[in-house]
């Protein structure tokens, strides 16, 4: 079935989101590689196949395919990530997972230790963005770059 085209549709909804997305990767201390990692992982928790292409192929950039590739798994391997990867992994976990754990104040305290107030902020805001994306991506079917 052929689905709609959000963005094409929603112009101005898409320009505010890509807005945020504009800030995320270029005002904020965060670092690039970082961004994607939160984006990947996000992405793989929601099922949003697009994202998940798109952002394994942007750490394939920086990162290790032995790496990408675990991280579904990223807390039974904390040698291969740092400790801030960990700690914003967990926070993005619990916050995409919001109603389940309700923002766990063990993920909290990680994440507050790990990152400096905005910057903790600005990891909160690109959780929920990717949220956001993967929500208008996964419905609409957003096509993969991905081929056998």
């Amino acid at each position: 079935m052929t689905r709609l085209n959000w963005s094409e549709v929603a112009p101005e909804g898409a320009k505010a989101l890509y807005g945020v997305h504009h800030y995320i990767t270029a005002r904020t201390n965060l670092p690039p590689e970082l961004i994607h990692l939160v984006f990947l992982r996000v992405s793989q928790i929601n099922g949003c196949a697009h994202c998940i292409d798109l952002h394994a192929r942007d750490l394939r950039k920086t990162m290790s395919i032995e790496k990408i590739t675990l991280v579904p798994v990223w807390d039974e391997v904390p040698h291969l990530f740092s400790d801030m990867e960990r700690a914003a992994l967990a926070w993005a976990e619990d916050v995409t997972r919001v109603s389940d754990t309700h923002a766990s104040d063990e993920a909290y305290a990680a994440a507050s230790a790990a990152f400096e107030p905005k910057d903790l902020v600005d990891l909160t805001i690109t959780i929920a963005a990717i949220n956001a994306f993967n929500r208008l991506g996964a419905p609409f079917r957003l096509p993969v770059a991905a081929h056998a």
